[in-house]
């Protein structure tokens, strides 16, 4: 046999510590700014908070269409604390070139209180964005509305998260 000892014969060396020093954060120094640039040091400062740029201001990201998601926002279900648009009972916004809007929505259920009304407060809240001609609201049953629709801010707000 061969009387070389493997190395994974070697015993082990234990050694306890008290503490760990934490390893170095990464840094980055601030470099010299040309006198001549207008460059900042972070020049992707607000990038992400910014809305899409769109000529038509009936697309999405569009003057108009923005406005009648921001009008959908400020209208809440009388039941639960949270914006029609977040809860998920928008299924359609659509804003045509000569700045007629069409709402496809839905109720949390059939039975719901504010069934005759809500559709109503809907028209007249986006026929009040400056800008729409007018507002065409269809409710529909069909997707049935289920939780799975709403936004992480409603469920946050309800306590779902």
């Amino acid at each position: 046999m061969n009387d070389d000892k493997s190395p994974f014969d070697t015993p082990f060396r234990i050694e306890e510590v008290d503490a760990v020093t934490p390893a170095p954060r990464a840094r980055v120094d601030d470099a010299a700014v040309d006198a001549g640039s207008d460059r900042k040091r972070d020049y992707l400062d607000g990038f992400l908070a910014q809305a899409p740029e769109s000529d038509d201001p009936a697309s999405p990201g569009g003057a108009l269409y923005e406005g009648v998601i921001a009008a959908l926002k400020d209208i809440f279900d009388p039941e639960i604390p949270v914006n029609i648009y977040d809860l998920g009972l928008i299924y359609g916004v659509d804003v045509s070139p000569d700045a007629s809007v069409a709402v496809t929505m839905t109720l949390t259920t059939p039975h719901c209180p504010v069934a005759e009304s809500m559709p109503g407060e809907v028209e007249l809240r986006v026929s009040s964005v400056p800008g729409v001609r007018d507002c065409e609201v269809s409710l529909v049953w069909d997707p049935p509305w289920d939780m799975a629709k709403m936004t992480d801010e409603a469920k946050l707000e309800l306590g779902m998260l």
